[in-house]
């Protein structure tokens, strides 16, 4: 047959062939060209919570805005501040996950009407911060509504406004939750006795002791079945919240070495020699200095302790240093010293110049302004006309503020101008009316310009520190070898434990986030094909183990557990020897006898404390002494510190009120404190949570 025939025979079947080839290409094609379907999906989920997705764009926004909230509390984010920003979003984004289904389940919302209540009736604490009128104190509900209506034909408002409308519906949906929880957990006329006894009822007893330390450790043989016996008794303990991984590393330091420093102080001594003959200050330490730090007046104790003890009854002019602080080369100089104001209470009008037409029209409406409040003008309504800044609504209020808190142009009208000033003066902000209303204290302050130089390696010295480090990595193919070579150079190798995979720094190193992302991408005994550049250090490592989440195994815990396996095989040898010394004798002080101990009397142990003064916490044993009939001696306790024996020599209670109202009330707020921290506990238990942040921070 032709080919022809051949294709006229199964055209059909090539057509649908063809056209299925077709489809999945298409498909293919348009997951390739969006970066969508299930795969991307999957690749691109921080975690998943209940059942619901949370997706590395939305949960980095989140990341993104509570980073510049940090930010502008804290300065700068290090590696340990973006892992806390990082850790924050996630239980604020799982907690919502959590609480939204649990209250879809059972039916919990908050209506308009309450809505509308917590927002300009019996406004919210958030309603409340932003509508308050600062004349009169209190919530300006037309206010409120003014700008809500105001976000109908502003789209900035209006994004605002939605903003707050969610926060307050969320914030009054989770605090229905938490009443209602707390509302179903209640104590009973028996629990508040149980609970008055308990906590009342005192013990008296005398006990000795045989220390788990008379027993040498040398001497205890631990068998399979020893650390089998207590691991089966205690694997509710040996719970693995998260996955955690350890590793051995060896780090070649890169640090400055001694040429280096010599180096860098020559360069700051000859830098000094300038800065002492220099008569234009601020333009020397703006060509010189790394740091660019703004020059201000500053009170007593505001300079590193080493500047401000010296530079505090210094002469004008003086140069203190070089001097090493910090890895950092420093010199110092006092430029001027005065008497003035600690604090001032002041307030402003700021105009932006990029509304005005620019600085020159900026300034001429600033001293227009000026003029106005000088023959009489009211300064708070001005404000509110013309300012830009937040303070606008409070009359541009700025409080009472000490040095250091305003940018130095504004601190130095401020604190430089007598009370009832009124100075223009311009910032990166824009242009300020400044009325200064209050000026308070008085003392000496001093204005130090400082030139740094930073104690860093040369291109030498890390060009060394990488070449070992390469070296090493050519010869330690594996971990066998990795461990020879570390003792062949006589390298002080490093251990990191459990190390959980969002963690950020490790024993010895500080930003450690690549190292630790290598580990959880890794396999047991892997060694890193790459060296890890951290800090002033390169650095090797190779996987020693992986702990997995969950219940841990014997062999996962081990180890950690051999001390409490020593304990509990001693006790079998102490508790026989309790036992021996028993035999023939009438009361606790023959048995102490035999045993060479000494009697050690106790009084008012109250079972809710079982602590034996002076010695430990003995839950076991305490629990026992509750539970034994006076005058009668026990049988051999294992406890924490030993083994132990006690004869009960009496109870004293206090005598039961007659009504336990007080004892139900304070024991309910105890229950229903903890029962609504405990309810969260068990939905996130339930919810199944999924957490990939590692793969992205």
């Amino acid at each position: 047959m032709g080919i022809m025939g051949f294709l006229r025979n199964k055209a059909g079947v090539i057509i649908v062939f063809a056209i299925g080839l077709a489809i999945v290409a298409f498909l293919l094609s348009d997951v390739v060209r969006s970066g969508k379907g299930f795969i991307a999906d999957a690749q691109s989920e921080v975690g998943t919570a209940a059942g619901v997705p949370i997706d590395y764009k939305s949960f980095n926004e989140r990341v993104d805005q509570n980073s510049q909230q940090f930010k502008a509390q804290m300065g700068n984010l290090n590696a340990q501040m973006l892992s806390y920003v990082v850790e924050n979003t996630w239980n604020q984004m799982t907690s919502k996950i959590i609480l939204d289904k649990q209250t879809e389940k059972i039916g919990l919302t908050v209506g308009e009407t309450e809505l509308y209540d917590l927002m300009f009736v019996n406004p919210s604490p958030q309603m409340a911060q932003i509508f308050t009128d600062p004349k009169t104190g209190q919530f300006n509900k037309n206010m409120a509504i003014a700008s809500r209506k105001s976000a109908d034909t502003d789209e900035k408002l209006k994004e605002q406004w939605v903003a707050l409308e969610n926060s307050i519906f969320d914030q009054a949906k989770s605090a229905k939750f938490q009443a209602l929880v707390k509302n179903g957990v209640y104590a009973n006329t028996l629990d508040a006795k149980d609970d008055f006894i308990n906590r009342n009822k005192l013990a008296n007893f005398q006990y000795i002791t045989l220390d788990y330390a008379t027993l040498k450790d040398a001497d205890i043989k631990l068998t399979d079945a020893d650390y089998e016996a207590y691991y089966d008794e205690n694997k509710f303990r040996f719970q693995n919240t998260t996955e955690t991984r350890s590793f051995d590393f060896v780090s070649f330091d890169a640090a400055p070495s001694k040429s280096d420093t010599a180096e860098t102080k020559a360069k700051i001594t000859k830098i000094a020699d300038g800065f002492k003959a220099s008569n234009n200050d601020s333009l020397f330490v703006a060509i010189n200095a790394e740091t660019k730090t703004p020059i201000t007046f500053v009170k007593k104790g505001t300079l590193e302790p080493a500047l401000d003890t010296i530079m505090f009854k210094a002469s004008k002019g003086y140069v203190y240093g070089p001097y090493l602080a910090n890895n950092v080369f420093k010199v110092a100089k006092l430029l001027d010293f005065k008497t003035g104001p600690d604090s001032v209470k002041a307030r402003h009008i700021l105009i932006n110049p990029a509304a005005t037409g620019g600085d020159d029209k900026a300034m001429a409406k600033a001293d227009s302004i000026k003029k106005v409040i000088a023959q009489g003008g009211d300064f708070a309504k001005l404000a509110a006309q013309y300012s830009v800044d937040g303070s606008k609504d409070k009359g541009g209020d700025l409080g009472t503020f000490g040095r250091g808190a305003m940018v130095p142009v504004f601190e130095d009208a401020a604190f430089g101008n007598a009370p009832g000033s009124l100075v223009i003066v311009k910032s990166q902000f824009g242009v300020h009316i400044i009325e200064v209303q209050k000026q308070i204290g008085l003392s000496k302050v001093v204005k130090v310009a400082i030139i740094d130089k930073a104690l860093v390696p040369s291109a030498k010295t890390e060009q060394l520190a990488y070449q070992k480090a390469q070296s090493f990595l050519s010869i330690a193919s594996d971990t066998s070898a990795f461990n020879k070579e570390t003792k062949k150079l006589g390298i002080t190798k490093m251990q990191a434990t459990d190390i959980g995979p969002l963690q950020a720094s490790v024993p010895g190193l500080e930003d450690a986030r690549s190292l630790v992302r290598w580990a959880f991408k890794s396999k047991i005994a892997e060694l890193s094909n790459e060296i890890f550049d951290i800090g002033d250090k390169y650095v090797i490592a190779y996987l020693t183990s992986i702990k997995p989440k969950g219940t841990l195994s014997l062999n996962d815990v081990k180890k950690q557990i051999e001390p409490a396996v020593k304990n509990r095989v001693k006790a079998v040898a102490l508790k026989a020897k309790i036992e021996a010394a028993t035999a023939g004798a009438s009361n606790i002080n023959q048995i102490a006898a035999k045993l060479k101990v000494s009697v050690v009397p106790v009084s008012n142990i109250v079972f809710a404390n079982p602590v034996l003064p002076g010695l430990a916490q003995e839950n076991k044993v305490v629990g026992a002494v509750f539970g034994s009939q006076i005058n009668k001696i026990s049988k051999a306790i294992d406890g924490e510190r030993g083994v132990y024996l006690f004869n009960l020599t009496g109870f004293s209670t206090a005598p039961l009120p007659l009504i336990f109202t007080t004892n139900k009330d304070a024991l309910s707020k105890n229950l229903s404190t903890s029962a609504e921290g405990n309810a969260f506990k068990a939905l996130q238990k339930s919810a199944n949570i999924t957490d990939n942040r590692s793969k992205f921070y």
